[in-house]
This record gives structure tokens, C-alpha cells and sequence, in this order.
């Protein structure tokens, strides 16, 4: 099975994605925490972001959904299609879309999206990674 590992960022785990903006086809890679505490395995999310970047990539919102703890409200939910080039891994996620992310990254990998891989540090406790 593919496995990738990216090296801890501030102390916390991180999955890297890349995502194309709408206008010129600009490639951005994107730290997020890993984060399993975020929603369930029956959330209708995979991951939160800033809502800046659903726009640039053409996403519109498709539903909106409420969330308690870091954000609190109702928040528009974006269909993205994000990449992890290193898995050669593309795939659609369903993306909240928030007003600003935690301080030195882009935004959650939430569990519904983690629980679809084996994930953590496979042995090195400086990274973490997932498995296909």
C-alpha cells in the first residue's frame, strides 16, 4: 500500500494537499492539521479551510452546515477536488469553509476524511503520515 509522511509542523500532525485555483490553473499546496477530533465518520465534511481558497478554486457552496467548538455556526460546504501527489491521490472532498484557520496552517483534515486511510506516525514520532 502507498504511504506517505510529511514532518510534524508546529509540533502537530499535518497532511499536505494541492489544490488548482480557478483563474490560471495555479497550483497551491495547502498544510492542514490532522486532526481525528474534528467531526465524525458521519459528518458531511471531510475538511475545514478558509473559505478564501474554496473561492479561488470556483468552488459555490452546495449546503451549509452548523458546527460547535472552534467554529461555532452554520458555514457553507464547497465540493473541491484536491490532490496528495505523493499518493497520486485525487479525489473530491467536501470542504466547510471558514472565516480563518489555526495559526500556521490552512485549515483541518477532519476524521471522516483520516478514516478512509491508516494514518499516524508509523514509528517516527517527528511525522505523520497515511497509508492507502
Amino acid at each position: 500500500m502507498p504511504r506517505f509522511s510529511w514532518p510534524l509542523l508546529h509540533g502537530r500532525p499535518r497532511i499536505q494537499i494541492e489544490l488548482v485555483f480557478a483563474i490560471g490553473g495555479q497550483r497551491v499546496v495547502r498544510d492542514l492539521i490532522a486532526d481525528s477530533g474534528a467531526g465524525s465518520s458521519l459528518s458531511l465534511f471531510d475538511l475545514i479551510m478558509d473559505e478564501h481558497d474554496c473561492l479561488l478554486c470556483g468552488a459555490v457552496p452546495a449546503i451549509s452546515v452548523p458546527l460547535g467548538g472552534t467554529y461555532t455556526g452554520t458555514f457553507p460546504v464547497y465540493n473541491l477536488d484536491i490532490e496528495i501527489p505523493q499518493l497520486s491521490l485525487h479525489r473530491r472532498a467536501r470542504v466547510v469553509g471558514v472565516p480563518s484557520t489555526p495559526v500556521g496552517f490552512d485549515g483541518l483534515a477532519c476524521f471522516r476524511f483520516l478514516n478512509r486511510f491508516a494514518y499516524g506516525n508509523f514509528g517516527d514520532p517527528a511525522r505523520f503520515g497515511i497509508e492507502l
